[in-house]
């Protein structure tokens, strides 16, 4: 039975259908329909150094791999929101990609000998490449063996010529954006001196030396702002309560800016400290107090995003946050390792944008690339299927 043709032009409601959808589809979808699955990179030079130009570019991920490559992935720990995102990230991309990752944490920042004994050991089995994810810059010069396999800087800068990939931010720009944050806050206020303290993670370990240099050179810019302390600990929240407690009797900081588990201890501190008042006694005399709590006002400031940290912010204990979407930096170092795997050159140093959260930051930002869901759990093996 021969079908009855339409003519298009007497059904307005159904033209009215497809403008609509055609003007609206390549929003929902990211900005086109070419590409609709592109993530926004920046390609940072020089390579692993502090001060880069950046080129922003939509970065095309693979679909699938040629083989099922083994990777290795090693990290400090997943102790904290920040590493369980990039594990999170890496697993779903290898999943995509069926591929075997096989990741091993160290601990802490300060497991050196036994990511040490785990790079030692991902070098002698059948792995096809490793994602380092370091401990300390230094890493690879006290590793002693033949390096015999490619690496893959993750997150971390490795200070090592047998590296010439990194997938991450700029951690100096990490640092740099958060202490700005107060920087311009205080001319906006117009305060005539503020404190800042600073409990920025562990000491000279990871990343941690180039975001505080980068904090401390973005508020030398106004003189009237005054870094009244510097502490360092693991990333651990009892170990941060035991700081902000010997922090708050000696004094209270105008801004206290550190790592986002630096600031959960602080939302409770803060919190606890207000509801029984007690601050250090010559803060109620030096500075504004909130009349009505009888309080004074600190601000806090993370250097990344948590779970923890995005609820400060909806609840205003929290003024501003960096965001390096660390979701899309595991998907975006399993695409790399495999690119490379598969022929390509190496990427030098890419990642995402830094953003900077402040406020109700759900009215009008996407956190999928941000932060694991919330029921994930760290997985340590994907397994891709045999072709």
């Amino acid at each position: 039975m021969a079908l009855k043709q339409r003519n298009l032009r007497s059904t307005p409601l159904l033209m009215r259908y497809l403008t609509i959808l055609f003007v609206t589809l390549p929003v929902l979808l990211g900005g086109g329909l070419v590409n609709a699955q592109s993530w926004q990179i920046e390609q940072r030079t020089p390579f692993n150094v502090k001060l880069q130009q950046t080129k922003t570019d939509n970065y095309q991920p693979l679909q699938h791999s040629q083989k099922n490559w083994k990777v290795c992935a090693l990290v400090p720990h997943l102790k904290d929101a920040y590493w369980i995102g990039i594990d999170y990230g890496l697993v779903e991309h290898a999943k995509t990609l069926n591929i075997t990752l096989e990741l091993f944490e160290a601990g802490s920042y300060y497991g050196k000998k036994k990511q040490l004994k785990q790079l030692s050991y991902c070098m002698q089995q059948d792995y096809d490449a490793i994602l380092l994810g370091s401990v300390a810059p230094n890493l690879l010069s006290k590793f002693q063996e033949p390096i015999t396999k490619p690496i893959i800087a993750l997150v971390n800068r490795i200070d090592s010529h047998k590296v010439s990939s990194r997938v991450g931010v700029n951690w100096y720009q990490m640092g740099w954006n958060a202490g700005d944050y107060i920087r311009r806050d205080v001319e906006a206020s117009r305060q005539s001196q503020a404190n800042v303290a600073l409990l920025t993670g562990p000491e000279k370990q990871g990343g941690s030396d180039w975001v505080e240099l980068g904090i401390t050179t973005a508020l030398q810019q106004n003189p009237k702002i005054k870094i009244s302390s510097i502490r360092h600990a693991d990333n651990n929240r009892n170990l941060y309560r035991d700081q902000l407690h010997h922090l708050l009797n000696d004094q209270t900081p105008d801004y206290i800016l550190g790592s986002a588990v630096a600031i959960e201890a602080a939302i409770g501190e803060l919190t606890h400290r207000q509801a029984h008042g007690s601050f250090a006694p010559q803060s109620l005399q030096a500075k504004q107090v909130d009349k009505s709590r009888s309080r004074p006002e600190v601000k806090l400031v993370s250097s990344y995003l948590s779970p923890a940290v995005l609820r400060g912010l909806f609840r205003n204990k929290v003024a501003y946050s960096c965001d390096d979407l660390v979701v899309l930096q595991g998907k975006l170092a399993i695409d790399v390792v495999v690119r490379e795997l598969e022929g390509a050159k190496a990427f030098g140093d890419i990642g995402p944008a830094i953003q900077g959260l402040e406020g109700d930051v759900l009215k009008n930002y996407q956190l999928s690339d941000s932060l694991a869901p919330a029921d994930f759990y760290p997985i340590y093996r994907v397994v891709g299927e045999k072709r």
